[in-house]
């Protein structure tokens, strides 16, 4: 059973890195797309994460340190350990300078053709997102791990917040070499670093996995979730939407995530 989990788990984190691949299909294949809907989606999944983070993800993290580490000093390591979390992908969000940030795609559906800068600027979105979803890979499959229907959630949620970065790999690339097999590729294999995250962790965790290392890690995940949503996905709805259609998406995605958890109580 265990080893069905595992398998379970890594193609849930397969499945949310490649989806970069999606974003780089649609900015490929279409030249139009609706801003409006991939604003709503983007907010829909920080929605989806940030409720689960806080709501679930934290509480569980909080009952395994409580549990095997008594309730204050148990309380205050599952504190620590979510701004640790916000804290570690904080570090690696700013050693990547801002116009290689995957983030800052304001504009990316429209470049200046002529721009020598762009197949740099793909490339070095391509390894700037490789870099982030290291910690999402390992996010994903430890919530799968821990329960299969939270990590479905999760799945779907960093998947659709995959889409922008495809295309802020994909659009430059192809401009700068008029390849779309080169752009479609790039921008898939950038996905490729999520499920590496995952199997990466679960080697160097397994041989020490407790309740107190499960509560660290599901906290610190927590911490993670929380700032990819903040810093990513919802200004990148604002940037793709209007302010009232990213924050009904947020909504959406939050009360969808607590009906779902409601289910299965």
């Amino acid at each position: 059973m265990e080893t069905n989990n595992i398998l379970f788990a890594f193609g849930l984190t397969v499945f949310a890195g490649l989806a970069t691949g999606i974003g780089s299909i649609m900015s490929l294949l279409s030249k139009k797309f609706n801003p409006k809907f991939l604003a709503a989606s983007l907010g829909f999944s920080a929605g989806v994460m940030i409720y689960v983070s806080l709501i679930e993800i934290f509480m569980k993290a909080k009952d395994s340190l409580t549990a095997s580490m008594g309730d204050k000093q148990g309380y205050w390591l599952t504190v620590i350990s979510f701004f640790g979390g916000i804290a570690l992908i904080g570090i690696i969000d700013k050693m990547i300078p801002s116009f290689e940030n995957p983030h800052e795609i304001s504009n990316i559906s429209h470049p200046d053709q002529q721009n020598p800068k762009l197949l740099r600027m793909g490339l070095f979105s391509a390894l700037a997102i490789g870099i982030h979803n290291f910690p999402e890979g390992l996010a994903t499959f430890m919530s799968a791990m821990n329960d299969p229907a939270l990590g479905i959630s999760i799945a779907v949620a960093i998947a659709i917040h995959n889409i922008p970065e495809g295309i802020a790999v994909s659009v430059p690339v192809y401009y700068a070499t008029k390849s779309r097999k080169k752009a479609f590729w790039l921008s898939f294999l950038s996905g490729i670093s999520e499920p590496v995250g995952a199997i990466i962790g679960y080697f160097i965790l397994m041989h020490v996995f407790n309740d107190a290392t499960f509560g660290v890690i599901f906290a610190g995940v927590a911490g993670i979730m929380v700032y990819i949503s903040l810093d990513e996905l919802l200004p990148t709805a604002e940037e793709y939407g209007e302010h009232h259609v990213a924050i009904g998406g947020l909504i959406a995605g939050m009360f969808v995530m607590a009906i779902s958890l409601l289910l299965f109580v």
